[in-house]
């Protein structure tokens, strides 16, 4: 059962092999045992993908809450160790998981060196039961319902726009968001395919702008590529501070509209609320408590 769900939470043989630490044959083994069990085809299987049968996502989709109950149930070993053990799985946005956490990552590690960090980089909204993750870090907005949510990282962030000297001087500086409709600009996409609107504020008032440019990366790691092309000289870039925030440092970009940047409050941590949470989340939680402190 573990391997069924370790492959439908991968989408393959391959990928669950490389999460779970077993080779993709033994987990096809597995899979093909249980199917046998149970007189059923759980997965539909070509040389290119892999995906449930009808009765097998409603299986997977039983499966997760049940076994994530045992794994709750034997993690009470852990109350008689003398430090907390385990694996710890988060689902993170991109940017979070570069300016936020981390840098939180290093020194947890070190702090508990018997618990292992398993971490899902993922932007949209996130069963974490169906997705098998202890917990996860979005915005308030995009938070789950019912989940105990804990502020972790800068409580405020912000937006902010910017371009290198090259591009400036040779374009020109916007003195006004509206300005941007003339410019280049760096745009990023959601994973679901939509371009969002830049928004700006000063003194309550809010501008949405939809500038044209060059380059369009969908959002995650990927905006380093749209970084790197602001850097070139390519165009304008609107992004996390703290993204951009070196190549600020080192004059390769130069902020601009600053009297607009947008702030909004910072990420959560968040996991569902049971009374007892598995000893590497309860580690985990602490520790960001501590450091809120």
């Amino acid at each position: 059962m573990l391997a069924f769900l370790a492959v439908v939470r991968a989408g393959g043989f391959r990928e669950a092999a490389r999460s779970a630490g077993a080779s993709a044959s033994s987990l096809s083994e597995a899979v093909r045992r249980l199917e046998t069990r149970l007189g059923v085809r759980l997965l539909n299987r070509t040389t290119r993908s892999v995906a449930p049968t009808e009765v097998g996502a409603r299986l997977a989709e039983r499966l997760a809450p049940a076994l994530g109950e045992v794994e709750a149930a034997l993690d009470i070993v852990n109350l008689y160790r003398d430090r907390p053990a385990g694996t710890l799985r988060l689902n993170v946005p991109a940017n979070v998981s570069r300016t936020v956490f981390a840098p939180i990552l290093v020194p947890f590690l070190t702090t508990y060196p018997d618990i292992r960090v398993e971490v899902v980089v993922e932007d949209g909204f996130v069963d974490l039961i169906a997705a098998g993750c202890d917990a996860g870090i979005r915005y308030d907005e995009r938070l789950a319902q019912d989940m105990i949510a804990l502020p972790i990282g800068p409580r405020t962030q912000r937006l902010l726009t910017a371009a290198s000297p090259s591009y400036l001087a040779a374009r020109g500086t916007p003195e006004h968001p509206r300005d941007l409709l003339a410019h280049a600009c760096m745009r990023g996409q959601f994973s679901g395919g939509a371009t969002p609107a830049w928004e700006f504020e000063r003194e309550g008032e809010i501008v949405f702008v939809d500038p044209p440019g060059p380059l369009q990366v969908r959002q995650g790691a990927a905006f380093d590529l749209a970084v790197q092309a602001a850097v070139g000289g390519l165009g304008i870039v609107h992004l996390f501070e703290d993204w951009l925030q070196p190549h600020i440092d080192s004059g390769a970009l130069v902020p601009i509209l600053q009297d607009w940047c947008q702030t909004f409050s910072g990420p959560f941590l968040y996991y569902p609320g049971r009374k007892h949470l598995p000893s590497p989340l309860r580690a985990f939680v602490d520790f960001v408590r501590s450091r809120a402190g």
